[in-house]
């Protein structure tokens, strides 16, 4: 016995047909001869029923029949290119009406092909398995465009940050050491303490960037380690804030910790640490002398941890909160203190958070605080 030639390649054998026509037997002899190639078929009897099954099952190809009653095949096919969501599914008519004006509307509709009733099988067959590929090339074509404008996004907030970000601190730095190299015998006790503070801030704030723009860089390219496991939570946090107390310090805010011994997360430990301290930074950069900041963390629903990090700081406006996450968005602003800030702090946390199958949401008014809220897994 001598096997029926495929006319489609095995990865197409999983795509979905929706036939429309208002004739059952038409229906069940298109059917049979597309079902028997491995394609799986919905049917519509209507136009009304055809636009409904569209909607809720997006198909990966649709044969139109033109004169049905209600509406007709050119209608549904306008109205399936109407709709963003539809828009891409690739139509066939298939129709008796073989008048050039009525294969010249189809395809001014969107239509991809014209085929004619009565029709052969072995056409049909031909023309849905090249429309099927077209169409996964197409899509194919269309998601490398979209990474690769994600890319450029990436590429240009990188050397923005070099280019402009870096150089400020730097140019700081570089600024506050001529003075003390050149003119040191004018300086006083008390001007010297401060240059010594100022330059101590300097190099935090370089190391900060330089350390953000490394664990980011290693996360585009995918070179990021990742090793979850059972961690005592307050450990991490009070290491994250052994670290940040000299920034607190500085201006003077209370930094308070609100966590059980008992409470454990499931994550990688280094991202973890990058999280908090960058959420820690954020928090002090933007709230002014004498604020507070607060850290707490409780067990949730769902098996998940909730880490809330709260502020007293200047907070954000509507735009700001929803924009906050985006790369392609600049949110930048320095602190209160004219501290530097890129944003790419956030970008990694919300990375990082992702990373692991949480969610980072952040709650903030204007003039009166902003509060971050971590889910991670529970062990």
């Amino acid at each position: 016995m001598i096997e029926k030639e495929s006319h489609i390649e095995a990865d197409q054998k999983t795509s979905s047909i929706l036939l429309v026509d208002d004739v059952p037997a038409n229906l069940k002899l298109l059917g049979g001869i597309l079902h028997d190639e491995g394609y799986r078929i919905r049917s519509a009897i209507n136009g009304e029923l055809a636009l409904e099954v569209a909607e809720k099952e997006k198909p990966d190809l649709i044969l139109l029949d033109i004169m049905m009653p209600g509406i007709d095949g050119f209608e549904v096919c306008r109205r399936l290119k109407a709709n963003a969501g539809l828009a891409d599914i690739p139509v066939i008519f298939i129709s008796a009406m073989g008048d050039t004006g009525a294969i010249v509307k189809s395809l001014t509709l969107g239509g991809v092909d014209y085929i004619n009733k009565p029709f052969q099988a072995e056409e049909v067959i031909a023309r849905v398995s090249t429309h099927l590929k077209l169409h996964k090339q197409s899509m194919a074509l269309l998601n490398l465009n979209k990474e690769l404008q994600e890319l450029n996004v990436t590429k240009d907030k990188f050397f923005s940050i070099i280019a402009h970000d870096l150089r400020g601190p730097l140019g700081g730095f570089l600024g506050l050491t001529k003075i003390i190299a050149n003119e040191p015998q004018i300086l006083t006790d008390d001007q010297n303490k401060e240059m010594a503070s100022a330059l101590y801030s300097s190099a935090q704030n370089t190391y900060d960037l330089l350390q953000n723009l490394l664990e980011w860089s290693q996360m585009v390219r995918g070179n990021t380690t990742f090793i979850p496991q059972n961690l005592v939570l307050k450990d991490i946090i009070t290491e994250c804030l052994s670290l940040a107390t000299e920034s607190a310090r500085e201006k003077s805010i209370s930094l308070i910790m609100e966590i059980s011994d008992e409470l454990q997360v499931f994550a990688d430990s280094n991202m973890l640490q990058t999280i908090i301290r960058n959420l820690l930074s954020n928090s002090i950069k933007f709230t002014r002398n004498g604020g507070r900041v607060s850290i707490a963390a409780e067990a949730a629903e769902n098996n998940m941890i909730v880490i809330s990090v709260k502020d007293t700081g200047i907070g954000m406006n509507n735009e700001m909160v929803e924009n906050i996450f985006r790369i392609d968005v600049n949110t930048k602003r320095t602190g209160t203190n004219k501290e530097a800030s890129t944003g790419l702090g956030l970008l990694l946390c919300k990375e990082f958070v992702e990373k692991h199958g949480g969610e980072i949401v952040v709650k903030s008014i204007e003039n009166q605080g902003s509060e971050f809220f971590l889910l991670f897994p529970a062990p």
